[in-house]
């Protein structure tokens, strides 16, 4: 905490968006977890391009909605995306 109240109350905020954000990836793996299993289980490709490809374009449109940059916005999502295909493989055993 510094000495100035309202710096303090804008990093409080920050602080309880960081831990949302936290939470709803951890939700967010946890699905996506459970659906790479079920790609095991039924022989089906670790990762979807077309879907993928979907997702960035209407995520990007949010982003814009939003006034969120859409460059930062993808790469943030490509960057999930990458992750949970890497989940997937090792779900698959590859």
């Amino acid at each position: 905490m510094s000495n100035d109240p309202v710096l303090d109350g804008y990093r409080q905020s920050i602080d309880n968006i960081d831990a949302a954000m936290i939470h709803i990836l951890a939700e967010r793996f946890r699905i996506t977890k459970a659906v790479g299993a079920y790609k095991a289980e039924h022989d089906l490709p670790p990762s979807d391009r077309s879907r993928e490809e979907r997702q960035i374009a209407r995520l990007r449109k949010l982003a814009e909605d939003a006034r969120l940059d859409p460059e930062f916005s993808e790469k943030f999502l490509r960057f999930i995306i990458q992750e949970v295909i890497r989940h997937h493989e090792q779900a698959q055993g590859k």
